[in-house]
């Protein structure tokens, strides 16, 4: 089965913000929400449909990897959409509580647990630790789970209660005329029961503010600008609630040497006048040591060598870039008086080839223009 473009099936341009997606989603899942499509197989197609969208391009890494390699580019990364309506309101019950309040579909008690935020740390990294890959060691302040309570926010030995305001319903009926109204109980918020002892280490929030180590692990072929993505690195969840995920942004030192094209290197080579005038084997140094590179007699300024293979590594395992060294001849100054006398010797000499030649091309047009003559 042919799955449709994640953007066609939201209504949104491929460069529509968060915000827009987001928003897309929203009135998609609200029109097409079982409660308000009973029995309607093709609504709940569309509703499945609309929220794979939605999952993939409200996360910033899957979009980039989509909008570069289309649906066959998520393989690898462990996201094969949704299996059921469970999968889709533990996702995304969060926008589905604005829709008059159905999202979980149940009433009574629900958890206050909420997801860790997202971290985003920039590092800089030496431009060969780019090209070649590396691993770094970083340290970061952020919420961690409170060991004393192990999440709970309960104070060790203790146990919740149950909200005496609901009475463990999570909801409060309020009377208006002849309606009757249920809201979610503000004592409790919602949950049903009440820490009536918060721990004494996290102030009851089940967290601890830490300096975190995590090790970074950077594949060769980044640039400035690459995020690497790690998960469950981030904030500490609340009241139990799964970490969120470490995005690491990288900025590369340029290099005294070498500059980055894509995957491609380039540099410059100074040659003496009479290294490109009659050719030389030199060598030099690239990322990976020493090579040996020709000039060829009558090399010009400005000339590339190419060396296959010598630049940098492509993010996806494909093959390395090129190395491109452009030629750069230098005209030779502060020179002895017996330099200057051959540097003479051999412009007479030049003048003279090129004499030589100019009456080679004189005598040769005059032949033909005699015979010409002749033959009219």
């Amino acid at each position: 089965m042919i799955k449709r473009d994640y953007y066609e099936i939201l209504g949104v341009d491929q460069r529509a913000s968060d915000e827009e997606i987001k928003k897309a989603y929203r009135k998609l899942a609200f029109q097409y929400h079982p409660d308000r499509n009973p029995g309607d197989t093709a609504a709940e197609e569309s509703f499945k449909e609309a929220a794979e969208a939605y999952e993939v391009l409200r996360d910033y890494q899957k979009r980039s990897i989509y909008d570069q390699f289309g649906h066959e580019g998520l393989q690898g990364t462990g996201f094969s959409g949704f299996g059921g309506f469970d999968d889709i309101f533990s996702a995304f019950g969060d926008i589905f509580d604005d829709f008059f309040g159905f999202g979980t579909r149940r009433r009574g008690t629900r958890s206050t647990a909420r997801a860790g935020a997202d971290l985003l740390y920039d590092l800089g990294i030496g431009f060969v630790e780019a090209v070649f890959g590396t691993d770094k060691e970083i340290e970061i302040p952020t919420h961690a789970t409170c060991d004393p309570c192990g999440a709970t926010g309960r104070e060790p030995g203790t146990d919740e209660e149950t909200c005496p305001a609901c009475r463990g319903q999570g909801q409060i009926l309020q009377s208006q005329g002849f309606f009757r109204i249920s809201t979610t109980c503000p004592r409790c918020g919602g949950q049903g029961r009440i820490i009536a002892n918060p721990c004494r280490s996290c102030s009851g929030t089940g967290q601890q503010r830490v300096n975190k180590k995590v090790l970074v692990k950077v594949p060769a072929g980044v640039d400035t600008g690459t995020r690497l993505r790690i998960p469950n690195q981030g904030e500490g969840g609340y009241r139990g609630g799964p970490p969120g995920d470490l995005y690491v942004r990288l900025h590369v030192d340029p290099h005294e040497f070498f500059e980055r094209d894509g995957n491609n290197l380039y540099c410059q080579i100074p040659v003496t006048m009479v290294q490109a005038a009659l050719g030389e084997t030199m060598e030099i140094e690239t990322l990976d040591g020493a090579r040996s590179v020709t000039i060829s007699p009558g090399t010009q300024s400005g000339e590339i060598i190419r060396l296959k293979g010598a630049g940098v590594p492509n993010l996806r395992g494909h093959r390395r870039g090129d190395l491109q060294i452009e030629i750069q001849v230098k005209t030779p100054v502060d020179l002895s008086k017996r330099q200057q006398e051959l540097l003479h010797e051999f412009a007479e000499i030049e003048m003279a080839k090129k004499s030589s030649q100019n009456i080679f091309k004189f005598w040769n047009w005059g032949g033909k223009h005699k015979q010409s003559k002749q033959n009219r």
